[in-house]
C-alpha cells in the first residue's frame, strides 16, 4: 500500500507561483502513476496533471498545460506541481493520488487507489 502527503499550499496574488509536494511511502509505489487532481468549491474532483514514475512520462490537462509541470525527485521519494501563472480559476483543494500504471495516461477519479489529504490553493485577484 502506498501513503501519500501532500503540503505547498497557500494564498497567492494571480500571476504568482506555488510548488505543492506529494511525499511518497510505501514498498511498490514506483510501480504506480502519481497525479494531481483539485476539487473547487461545489465542483468535481478534475485531474490536473499525472507522472509515471517508472519512466517520469507526463500527461497535462489543457487548463494547465504550459504553466504547471510535475515533476519526481527518486532520491527523495516526492512528487512536484510547480504552479506558474496562477488565475483565480486554479482555487481549489489539490489532491496527490496514485494509480495503476496502465492505463497511461489515467485522468480519471475512479482509477485512483490511493490519495493524500489534500492541501488548499487560493488565488487572489
Amino acid at each position: 500500500q502506498v501513503q501519500l502527503v501532500e503540503s505547498g499550499g497557500g494564498l497567492v496574488q494571480a500571476g504568482g507561483s506555488l510548488r505543492l509536494s506529494c511525499v511518497v511511502s510505501g514498498r511498490t509505489f514506483s510501480s504506480y502513476a502519481l497525479s494531481w487532481f483539485r476539487q473547487a468549491p461545489g465542483k468535481e474532483r478534475e485531474f490536473v496533471a499525472t507522472i509515471k514514475w517508472s519512466n517520469g512520462w507526463t500527461y497535462y490537462s489543457d487548463s494547465v498545460k504550459g504553466r504547471f509541470t510535475i515533476h519526481r525527485d527518486n532520491a527523495e521519494s516526492v512528487v512536484f506541481l510547480q504552479m506558474n501563472s496562477l488565475n483565480v480559476e486554479d482555487t481549489a483543494v489539490y489532491y496527490c493520488g496514485a494509480s495503476p500504471p496502465r492505463p497511461f495516461p489515467s485522468t480519471l477519479v475512479t482509477n485512483v487507489v490511493t490519495w493524500g489529504q489534500g492541501t488548499q490553493v487560493t488565488v487572489n485577484s
